[in-house]
């Protein structure tokens, strides 16, 4: 519930409280014997076990230094926190803004203690040919990336200092245009084997960033580079004109049925990270779909009864769900 600042009535706050109470019930039953608060003992094998993050050991005992979840893989014992800062791996899909143009390199901000560097090196080039970096490529980098620029990459490594490294060999990977940046709680993104989303019935694209940064923004069609190149060696007149970087059509202005679907997702999303939820697809889907057949507003999305009624729906879900089981 934190970051809410609405004005409920005395019903939506027992309808709130009720839903959330019930929600509490279903986590405590399935994680009485992992969930452990500060100085709550964790039984562990003496011998054997190895300490890791979140315990102390005091005396004979191994205690929980943080709140959380006790996790055992092998002899490790650690205890990973309901709430915490964003730590990167490799591998991770992130969503970040340029911060600085530097020589071969670009510096990202993406919501961690320390800039994300994107080499040059480290992404295709516009006319999509796999060569060496010339001088004339670093003269070029503004026609990329400027400042401001919202990019989608992935981790590659950790740098001497700690900061991250970036590449966006991949033609799903770049910059992103048309949409909406969303900055929420990074533990409220679970890592998945898919973290890109293309939903067809709306004609949005949705990535979700595993440092807390969300973007939802109209759809585009990625193109295969080894496709192009093959139509480009069949029609020798269209080479030259596809691989200007200022060639293509100018961009069409984005209708406002797709703008507003596009809010509508960003809002839901809004909700879900206000009342401190999982943030996945087949909720955010829920979410709109709620929105929709109640014939509410975008703007109606964020008052207070929506998030009531966004809260009574995930313990009805749940509870649906356990029953099933």
């Amino acid at each position: 519930m934190r970051g809410i600042q609405l004005s409920f009535s005395n019903t939506q706050k027992l309808r709130l409280e009720k839903a959330l109470a019930q929600l509490g019930s279903f986590s405590s039953k399935l994680n009485s014997n992992a969930t452990v608060i500060v100085a709550d003992k964790i039984p562990v094998d003496e011998d054997a076990a190895l300490k890791g993050h979140g315990t102390l050991e005091m005396g004979n005992d191994v205690v929980a230094s943080v709140c959380g979840v006790v996790e055992r893989v092998n002899k490790l014992v650690y205890v990973r926190p309901l709430r915490a800062r964003y730590k990167p791996e490799i591998g991770d899909i992130i969503v970040g803004r340029v911060i600085e143009v530097a020589p071969k390199r670009w510096r990202l901000e993406i919501n961690f203690s320390q800039d994300a560097v994107l080499m040059l090196s480290s992404m295709n080039l516009p006319d999509g040919i796999q060569r060496r970096r010339t001088a004339v490529d670093e003269l070029n980098m503004r026609s990329i990336f400027v400042e401001n620029d919202v990019i989608c990459a992935e981790v590659r490594g950790f740098q001497h200092d700690g900061s991250l490294h970036l590449q966006a060999r991949s033609q799903k990977y770049g910059k992103l245009e048309r949409g909406k940046l969303l900055k929420i709680p990074p533990y409220l993104v679970k890592r998945r084997k898919q973290h890109f989303h293309h939903l067809d019935q709306y004609g949005v694209d949705l990535i979700f960033g595993c440092n807390g940064l969300i973007w939802v923004g109209e759809h585009v069609d990625v193109k295969d580079a080894m496709v192009e190149d093959q139509v480009n060696k069949s029609d020798p007149q269209n080479t030259h004109s596809s691989s200007l970087p200022g060639s293509s059509e100018e961009p069409t202005d984005t209708p406002l049925e797709r703008r507003q679907y596009i809010c509508r997702i960003a809002n839901a999303i809004t909700v879900f990270s206000a009342l401190g939820f999982m943030v996945n697809l087949d909720s955010i889907m829920e979410t709109v779909t709620l929105s929709l057949s109640l014939n509410l507003g975008v703007h109606e999305m964020l008052e207070a009864e929506f998030h009531v009624r966004v809260a009574e729906q995930e313990a009805e879900r749940r509870s649906t769900s356990k029953r099933r089981r």
